[in-house]
């Protein structure tokens, strides 16, 4: 039996020279990928590289379970996934530490915690939206267009300039423009309403 190691960041920027350090002496070969752990696992180019290395009695290995997935949540899920497939999996450290062939009630007990965890998280953010939202505050990162940018933006469409031409010319993402288009067709509709009424 070999292990063959996994060691996952999501961008470029981040260090991955403490997982090599946990994975490198002990594992055959190590796999690096820099993507979001949320991609499904056959959209995922190191991991697809990994599990076509293993032979039938090797180790899929990684430092934590959440090296897996984007979090500790999705990093349990697919490592579920992988059991699915027939693939064992070593975890070094944190919850899941141990070789794992299958589902067992401690992985099972750490799913459960890491959702119910997850849906706290959500209840206290929505909450905390809420009540910002009761004292006039709202939440989320302030808006990038100024009323200037705006206004391009919308003569541009007008002359019929596609969005990522107006994303380009102006500086903003494409999402930024779609929202500027978004925002004036809601206006627009509200003033239709306002003369039928």
């Amino acid at each position: 039996m070999a292990l063959v190691g996994l060691v996952r960041v999501s961008t470029k920027k981040q260090d991955v020279a403490r997982q090599h350090d946990a994975l490198d002496p002990i594992c055959v070969k190590v796999f690096e990928e820099k993507v979001s752990g949320k991609l499904a696992v056959d959209h995922r180019p190191g991991l697809r590289a990994a599990l076509d290395y293993l032979r039938d009695d090797d180790m899929l290995t990684v430092q934590e379970v959440d090296r897996l997935g984007r979090n500790l949540l999705e990093g349990l899920i697919v490592l579920t996934e992988l059991f699915e497939r027939g693939t064992a999996v070593k975890v070094l450290e944190g919850i899941a530490a141990g070789e794992h062939t299958e589902r067992s009630l401690i992985l099972d007990l750490a799913l459960a915690l890491a959702e119910d965890r997850r849906r706290d998280i959500v209840r206290k953010t929505r909450n905390g939206l809420e009540a910002a939202r009761r004292r006039g505050n709202v939440g989320g990162r302030p808006r990038v267009i100024d009323e200037d940018r705006r206004t391009v933006i919308l003569a541009r469409r007008e002359k019929g300039e596609s969005i990522r031409e107006i994303a380009r010319a102006t500086g903003v993402s494409t999402g930024t423009v779609w929202s500027v288009l978004n925002d004036e067709a809601s206006k627009g509709l509200g003033d239709e309403e306002g003369k039928q009424a």
